[in-house]
Parts: structure tokens; C-alpha cells; sequence
């Protein structure tokens, strides 16, 4: 039996800029992943658990209306092999349209069990472009941050079209990740941002520099180990987003819950219209910024150490 895994991911800086070519920097939360068991059986099937569905795959047919029989395709043509006698279990502990890179760490974990199990296992690079083509799907014109940071499993620093840079964290530092429970698909808040920059690109353009310059400070603050100025850049990258109409009142209103209650500082991160926010905590600070945030209507919250 072969087993593959992918872990979620959030977005520090620069969600939205980053399409727009401005750098984001986005690191993995290991302790959420999805993973996928290979077994035998007849023909090649995909078992998605936590829908309760089971997915026959015709790699002949256009499978472009399902992700996960995409990512099969996908992986089989590139291996030129076809389909196995596989059954491609998922089972996946990230919610979905939520701002964790559900889609692309699913997409990730299938391809890595699939390839495993046919004896030619991909390398991060091939497994990378296959990963962002089935993201495509998810989101439309993705800027490829979600798969880069989860196929690497690592921080990185991305600009669109250019080299990964995997980013130097001197300092280790703790997030809660804290979930609203509504859902938002991250390709439609893109498509909005699309529309309000073509129609009113003066106004949009300006924003979205200002968040790329903040990103760069960040790095600095990241790769220097000055964790204390992360909080102040969290805040400005989320009035930033904020101005861009892109927040919806559920992440503002925990934003302002875990500063209040001792947070560094606070941001909604991923597509900004439900979904998740994150907070900069210190060990004495993180269970009552936890706690707060569940308090005040949080589905879910949890801590990830960054490294």
C-alpha cells in the first residue's frame, strides 16, 4: 500500500497583489494535510471520503468538470502510462473554500500516491506544474502560490512567472489559524478584484503596489528574525484588502477580536470574503487569543508553529 500526503497552507502577505505580479509570501501548516491511500482493485477509482463519493476514471473521457479525475489524467499522461488498477483513497483533515489551499494540497497528495504507486514518482517541479494546472480549475487564473508553498512544503517568497525563492525564517513564530465556517471560493473573490481593477485601475493599482512594498518589509522582518514588526505589517496588509472591498464583516470582526485579546497583529488571509483570518500570537498570549476567537463565533481555531 502506498500513502502520499500535502500539507494546507495560508497566505502571510500579499493575497490578491500577487496575480497582479507584486511578491507574496505564503507558508505551510503541517499539522493539517490531506492523504491518500493506494490499494488494488479494478479499474482506476477515486474514493473521496469526506464526500462520500466514489469516482471512476476514464483517462479517454474529458475530465476537465472534476478536479480530482483531472489530476489523474493528468499524472497518467505525463507518465505516458495507463490507467492502473488502482483505488485512490482521500481522506482530507482541510476544510474546503476556506483559504488553505484545499484544493491544491487534494491535488498534490492524489498525484504523489498515484505516481508512487506506479513505481515513477514525480519530482517537485513536474508534480508542481501539475498541480498548478488542475488549480486552474479551482480558481480560474490562479498566481500559483497554493501549489508552490504546499508541493515544496516550505515558506516561500513568490512572484508570478518568476523563480521560487524559499524563504529564510530566522525566527520561529506562532499563528492561529481561526475559521469563520463560511465558505468562499477563492476564484470568485479573484474574479472580483478582476472587475474592480478594470474599472477603476487608478485607484485599484496604487493598493495593490503598496501591498507588494509591504510584502518586501516583511521579508526583511522575517529573515532578520524582528517577528514584533510582523504584527503592524499584518495589520496594514489587511486595511490594504480592506480598502479593496475585500473583507467581509464576519474576518474584520475577528481581526479586531484577537487583537483585544493580546494578538501582535491580524489579517484575513486568502480570498478575504469568508474563510479564514490568522493571528500573530506569543506563547502567553495564544490561548487567549484562541479562546477569544472561538468565543466570538469561530468554527474552528488552531495554532501552527512557522519555521
Amino acid at each position: 500500500m502506498h500513502t502520499a500526503s500535502a500539507p494546507a497552507k495560508v497566505i502571510l502577505f500579499g493575497e490578491h497583489a500577487v496575480v497582479y505580479g507584486q511578491p507574496a509570501i505564503a507558508v505551510p501548516v503541517s499539522s493539517l494535510r490531506a492523504t491518500v491511500q493506494v490499494t488494488s482493485g479494478k479499474g482506476l477509482h477515486i474514493v473521496a471520503a469526506n464526500l462520500g463519493r466514489t469516482l471512476p476514471i476514464n483517462i479517454n473521457a474529458d475530465v476537465v468538470d472534476d478536479a480530482l479525475a483531472l489530476t489523474a489524467k493528468l499524472v497518467l499522461q505525463t507518465l505516458k502510462l495507463p490507467a492502473p488498477d488502482l483505488t485512490l483513497t482521500l481522506d482530507s483533515q482541510i476544510p474546503m473554500a476556506s483559504g488553505l489551499g484545499s484544493g491544491a494540497a487534494v491535488s498534490t497528495a492524489l498525484a504523489r500516491a498515484l505516481s508512487s504507486a506506479l513505481g515513477q514518482p514525480l519530482d517537485n517541479e513536474t508534480l508542481n506544474t501539475i498541480v498548478y494546472e488542475v488549480e486552474k480549475k479551482h480558481h480560474g487564473t490562479p498566481s500559483g502560490i497554493d501549489n508552490t508553498v504546499i508541493v515544496y512544503e516550505q515558506p516561500v517568497y513568490f512572484v508570478r512567472q518568476q523563480p521560487i525563492e524559499r524563504l529564510n525564517i530566522a525566527k520561529p513564530f506562532t499563528l492561529i489559524v481561526a475559521d469563520t465556517g463560511k465558505s468562499a471560493l477563492t476564484r470568485v473573490a479573484v474574479g472580483d478584484v478582476r472587475k474592480l481593477y478594470e474599472a477603476n485601475k487608478d485607484h485599484i493599482q496604487p493598493i495593490l503596489d503598496a501591498i507588494g512594498s509591504l510584502v518586501k518589509d516583511a521579508r526583511l522582518a522575517l529573515e532578520h528574525g524582528d517577528i514584533a514588526a510582523l504584527g503592524p505589517l499584518m495589520l496594514q496588509n489587511h486595511a490594504y484588502l480592506q480598502e479593496a472591498s475585500l473583507c467581509s464583516t464576519g474576518l474584520g470582526a475577528r481581526v479586531g477580536t484577537a487583537m483585544k485579546a493580546g494578538a501582535l497583529g491580524a489579517k484575513l488571509s486568502g480570498g478575504g470574503r469568508g474563510g479564514n483570518m490568522i493571528a500573530l500570537v506569543t506563547p502567553e498570549t495564544r490561548n487567549n487569543v484562541e479562546q477569544a476567537l472561538l468565543n466570538a463565533g469561530a468554527v474552528h481555531a488552531f495554532f501552527t508553529m512557522v519555521s
